[in-house]
């Protein structure tokens, strides 16, 4: 997605590194440079915004479940390898014996919201 408009920051580097902005995971230089694109870029202004509403939906619903202790562990241990520099084993950390074997009522049942509804949730949450 481009607005067509130039700028300091391509809005094509800006997008790619959404996540790592909100998650604030890039040094401050770097966010400086963002919200400055933010500023004078609304298409790249609105999806920050749906994915700030997004990531804050996907808190307050599932904010409070357990990770599974395994599963933690695994995960742990791979980000020490990575950031030893040694090489990750090619291995699904995600695999269903590690998972929480329970699933909310609201999703299992299917009575959960339908995802326009949490669409429409997040884009409520945006314009706040």
């Amino acid at each position: 997605m481009s607005c067509g408009d130039p700028h300091e920051t391509d809005c094509s580097e800006v997008l790619d590194h959404l996540y790592e902005f909100l998650d604030k995971e890039m040094p401050d230089g770097e966010c400086t440079k963002f919200e400055e694109h933010f500023e004078e870029c609304s298409p790249c202004l609105e999806k920050y915004g749906l994915e700030q509403a997004v990531k804050k939906l996907v808190k307050r619903c599932c904010g409070s479940d357990d990770v599974p202790t395994d599963l933690r562990s695994k995960v742990l241990g791979r980000i020490d390898l990575i950031r030893a520099g040694q090489a990750v084993p090619e291995q699904d950390v995600t695999s269903p014996d590690l998972l929480a074997p329970e699933v909310p009522a609201d999703l299992s049942s299917g009575t959960g919201p339908a995802p326009d509804a949490v669409s429409a949730a997040a884009t409520e949450q945006a314009k706040q």
